[in-house]
């Protein structure tokens, strides 16, 4: 059965009830538990939980420390297009906003990968808006055919693409592929997804099957915090890891956990209940305890303060001194980002903080083939 199958047998109310059900002697049992069911998940992420975050973070660093040593591998999005031909009401590249639209070329993305390695970095992240018909398969296989050679480890977070178009890009030497489902709930989606490819539901679902098939080396998951009920988002998201580390056990699962921002066109406001820092830091720890292998990703979409913080208790993968607009290494424009960061540091500064807590800044942990 097809992981995305699984995923929509679910039943989200269900899922609602049982999470706000859940005791703290149901926390207890979860915490004493060598290893996690989905259903401990639940009780970890429950409002029950919150009482038990101090040992929670306990357990998280510890067992991060165990799997990944004293490590944080930094990575930077380039941002190659703010293109986009869906309507979506928390996104600043949604299709009505009034801004200016680039689209980088190959020169224009030399030059932005030249700025990126002068910071150190050798882990990038390529992102666009979603318009298949001008930036499309053709396209990124011009892009990575040019930068391939220089990057140690490439990503991808773009529409999604058929699984033969995620073959040819593996073979062009693509790393990893991120697909946030945004949120698990078909109403919502509906909802806040109003025009455009992006209000296929089961077309975006069915994508983390056909990384899977095609053999990337990594899949990112995750959900937008903000446009469901984030507990049950959550869950689905934690599901959707351990389903994806069974059916496609040589693919590694990558996991985000991005909250709503503000956006050009007030579109980044509130939508749903967005969880607070120490329900955030509580969903880290939750995941890291449900699953000690997956990565944990924490974006500038975070404070310093909070990234300080929670940067030892189950996080692995960081970005730093991110820019979220086309050509923004090399040539910053505030008009053309997608959203609002909030951690606004150097990469210096941040790596700064990565060693004040005994741990290392990894650069480059991955040796490529010859492209």
């Amino acid at each position: 059965m097809r992981v995305t199958e699984q995923l929509l047998q679910q039943d989200l109310s269900h899922i609602a009830l049982s999470v706000n059900s859940k005791t703290a002697a149901d926390v207890e049992v979860a915490l004493a538990a060598e290893s996690k069911t989905i259903d401990d998940f639940m009780a970890l992420v429950s409002p029950a939980a919150t009482q038990y975050l101090e040992e929670m973070a306990a357990q998280s660093q510890q067992l991060t420390r165990h799997r990944f040593g004293n490590t944080m591998n930094l990575f930077v999005p380039l941002y190659l297009s703010n293109l986009c031909a869906n309507e979506c009401t928390y996104c600043g590249f949604t299709m009505s906003n009034k801004i200016k639209r680039t689209t980088l070329t190959v020169e224009e993305t030399q030059n932005e990968i030249n700025a990126i390695k002068a910071m150190g970095f050798d882990h990038v992240l390529l992102v666009t808006g979603e318009h298949e018909t001008k930036v499309g398969i053709r396209y990124f296989e011009d892009i990575l055919r040019a930068i391939r050679h220089q990057i140690s480890y490439l990503m991808m977070e773009v529409q999604p693409l058929k699984e033969n178009d995620y073959r040819k890009l593996k073979d062009l030497g693509l790393d990893s592929v991120l697909v946030y489902q945004e949120t698990y709930s078909p109403q919502h989606y509906a909802k806040y997804h109003q025009r455009g490819k992006k209000q296929d539901f089961l077309w975006r679902l069915e994508t983390t099957d056909r990384i899977g098939r095609a053999g990337i080396d990594k899949i990112g998951i995750g959900a937008l915090l903000g446009l469901g009920d984030w507990r049950v988002d959550s869950v689905m998201t934690a599901l959707h890891g351990q389903l994806l580390q069974q059916a496609y056990w040589r693919s590694r699962v990558s996991i985000s956990f991005p909250r709503l921002r503000r956006c050009e066109g007030g579109a980044g406001q509130q939508h749903y209940a967005i969880p607070d820092e120490r329900q955030l830091l509580q969903l880290i720890c939750a995941h890291r305890l449900f699953n000690p292998q997956a990565e944990l990703s924490l974006s500038t979409r975070e404070s310093a303060r909070f990234r300080d913080g929670a940067l030892s208790l189950g996080v692995t993968s960081m970005s730093a001194a991110s820019q979220t607009q086309p050509g923004g290494y090399s040539e910053p424009s505030e008009a053309l980002s997608q959203f609002d960061i909030d951690d606004n540091r150097s990469v210096n500064e941040v790596i700064k903080s990565i060693a004040a807590q005994g741990l290392d800044a990894v650069w480059k942990d991955w040796m490529p083939f010859a492209y």
